[in-house]
Parts: structure tokens; C-alpha cells; sequence
């Protein structure tokens, strides 16, 4: 789910310099079936305004990454950190346009947990059945720019959901659990 061509000028922030982040990946039974939520970031915020992303931010100095995950999860979206049992860690991801480097965290509750939204810092909750990321024709393209320069055009793969786009970090944390959940299914 990385845009193409993935080469391009040398990241200004050196990959040992990025900030750490971790975000939750929280499955959870609804309607019969394994759900995930994921998040439209508030307008307000600094970096990434009004994109699909999962719950998450900055680890804080003498955090670990599960509790930061589960902190930036019940702060964003009120999930309550007792409630989830922590799975373990996909591989992190280094996000050079707000020089961050993310540790997805997954976790299961046992029921859909009673969200309750922070209005700063998200504008809706998207409560995704992780089957329709399984489904044919879900993954499609769009050219765009480069936010850092020189700018040039990639072309960037998305996961299509009835008109919303998961596209960079976010839909490459997703593959991922995608590949995990086919190993062992």
C-alpha cells in the first residue's frame, strides 16, 4: 500500500530522529463480525487534518508503546485500556512528511467498546468490518502531489469504503494485520 515510485529525495529527519508514535489497532465483535475502528482527524490538528487514520500520537518520554496506544485510544475515542487485551506489535512505520515513526499496537476487547469521541481531535469514528478490506476491488488508485519537495506525482494505492479513502500510514498498518490475519486464518 506504499505510493509508487517509493524512492524519492533523502527524508529530512534521519529514521533514528523520527518521534515515536503508536497507534491502536483494536478488533472488536459487532454485528457478528470482527470490526476495527478508525478515525477522521479533527480539522484543528497540526499534521494530517481530515484523513482516515487509527487511534494514536506521540509516545510519551517513559512510556511503552502498548501504553501509549491505549492512552492516545481512550483519549481520542473513550475506549477504556482495561478493557484490551494487547495482541502485540506490527512492524513500525516511518511517516517522513510529519517525521513520526508509528508502532501499531493490536488489540482485542471482548465487546464493541461504548466510544466516546474528543471533539478537537476527531470528527467522526469509522467502525470498519475488517471483511470489506478483504473484499475484490476495495484497493484502487489516484495520482497525487508530494507534500515534501520537489513534489512530483505518485501514484497512491487506497482502500476504497463506500467513498472514504485509507490511504498512506494508515492502509499500510491495515495490510499488514490484513497479511497476519491470512498466515493464520
Amino acid at each position: 500500500m506504499a505510493p509508487r515510485p517509493r524512492s524519492g529525495p533523502e527524508p529530512v529527519v534521519p529514521p533514528e530522529k523520527l518521534r515515536p508514535a503508536a497507534a491502536l489497532l483494536l478488533v472488536y465483535p459487532h454485528e457478528g463480525e470482527w470490526h476495527l475502528p478508525l478515525t477522521v482527524r479533527g480539522s484543528g490538528l497540526r499534521h494530517h487534518t481530515g484523513q482516515v487514520s487509527l487511534p494514536g500520537g506521540r509516545i510519551d518520554p517513559g512510556e511503552s508503546v502498548e501504553a501509549a496506544a491505549l492512552r492516545e485510544a481512550h483519549e481520542e475515542v473513550g475506549v477504556v485500556p482495561a478493557d484490551v487485551d494487547i495482541l502485540g506489535r506490527l512492524t513500525p512505520l516511518p511517516i517522513f512528511v510529519s517525521d513520526y515513526l508509528l508502532h501499531p499496537v493490536v488489540g482485542c476487547a471482548a465487546a464493541r467498546p461504548d466510544f466516546n469521541l474528543a471533539p478537537h481531535e476527531v470528527e467522526r469514528l469509522i467502525e470498519l468490518p475488517l471483511s470489506r478490506l478483504q473484499r475484490p476491488g476495495v484497493v484502487l488508485w489516484e495520482e497525487r502531489r508530494r507534500a515534501r519537495p520537489p513534489h512530483d506525482m505518485m501514484d497512491v494505492p487506497y482502500f476504497d469504503l463506500h467513498g472514504v479513502q485509507v490511504w498512506g500510514a494508515t492502509a499500510m498498518v491495515l495490510a499488514e494485520l490484513l497479511d497476519l490475519l491470512d498466515l493464520i486464518s
